[in-house]
């Protein structure tokens, strides 16, 4: 009769369970998100959460569970990184509204110039400009999506800023 498996709940089980995976599932998620605390940290939780479910997991979907969790887990704490990222500019937006009146009126008066100044130039610089400085598109996907070469664009945009410098001034 083969000796059954002893059971994930089984502390000496859970201990070797855990040496025999713990430094793969870290590695694992450093490499995948690039943080060594916060990889730590999902590393011990994740391990604290099949402990908490040692009865609901077999020693065959342990590895399994464990990374579904462990991924879950950053990619929670990714998702929450850029949440707080987003009041932080909220936060530094909502700054930018208590600029003094004169400065919101020049302000004004510069897009309206460079609006009128960008509107002036040749559709193709134009497209090329506001592609790359509204839509930060690369170059290269410029050149791909106008179907000409990345030199061509480079000139384009070159053109484009000597026409944009010569009307208003550095921008």
């Amino acid at each position: 009769m083969p000796e059954l498996e002893k059971p994930l709940c089984d502390e000496v089980q859970f201990d070797a369970f855990y040496t025999a995976h713990a430094k793969a599932l870290r590695n694992f998620l450093y490499y995948k998100f690039g943080d060594a605390d916060q990889s730590d940290d999902v590393l011990q939780e994740s391990f604290v959460r099949l402990w908490k479910n040692c009865a609901k997991v077999t020693m065959e979907t342990a590895k399994g569970f464990l990374y579904k969790v462990a991924i879950n887990l950053s990619t929670s704490l990714k998702r929450s990184e850029k949440v707080k990222l987003k009041y932080v500019e909220q936060a530094v937006q909502s700054g930018k509204d208590q600029e003094s009146p004169e400065f919101k009126i020049l302000e004004k008066e510069f897009l309206e110039k460079l609006t009128e100044a960008i509107s002036t130039l040749p559709d193709k610089q134009r497209e090329v400009f506001l592609m790359n400085r509204i839509e930060k598109k690369t170059y290269k996907e410029i050149a791909e999506i106008s179907g000409v070469s990345v030199k061509a664009v480079e000139k384009s945009m070159h053109k484009a800023l000597l026409k944009l410098r010569a009307k208003i001034g550095d921008i």
